[in-house]
């Protein structure tokens, strides 16, 4: 069940990237483009993801598990910290370089997109330097 369920969820995900047109880095390129032609249709897509997910997060705060069975695990910090800052900077910087971000990156490598390779081996080798940081990182 737990297969079908991470099956159905990442469908539906990857159609509403590619009917968005999030998997397509020249789009996402064009929304990042505020002082050349810039593209707003993105803004509309984002802006109509945010009442849906406040809507999500609504529903699950009032639940104990998932329509899986499996228990909810919210966020319970709203801290803001340097690592959270840095790595939000980093991956704006990212998204803005290639037009991709992680979920349409996975959704363009079954395409075959040459630029999705890199960009999903690059990804993999900064979560796993990250890791690496983490266990070396000296605790106060």
């Amino acid at each position: 069940m737990n297969t079908i369920c991470a099956l159905i969820a990442g469908l539906v995900f990857g159609l509403g990237l590619i009917l968005a047109g999030m998997a397509n880095p020249e789009k996402v390129l064009g929304f990042l483009d505020l002082a050349g032609s810039w593209d707003p249709s993105l803004a509309l897509v984002m802006g109509g993801a945010i009442p849906i997910s406040g809507l999500a997060f609504w529903l699950a705060k009032k639940r104990k598990s998932s329509f899986c069975g499996h228990a909810i695990q919210l966020p319970s910090t709203r801290n803001l910290d340097r690592s959270l800052v840095v790595g939000s900077l980093l991956f704006g910087a990212g998204w803005g370089l290639a037009g991709i971000c992680p979920g349409p990156a996975l959704v363009l490598l079954g395409t075959g997109s040459f630029k999705a390779v890199i960009f999903v081996v690059a990804m993999l080798v900064g979560m796993i330097l990250f890791e690496v940081m983490q266990k070396n990182r000296i605790k106060p």
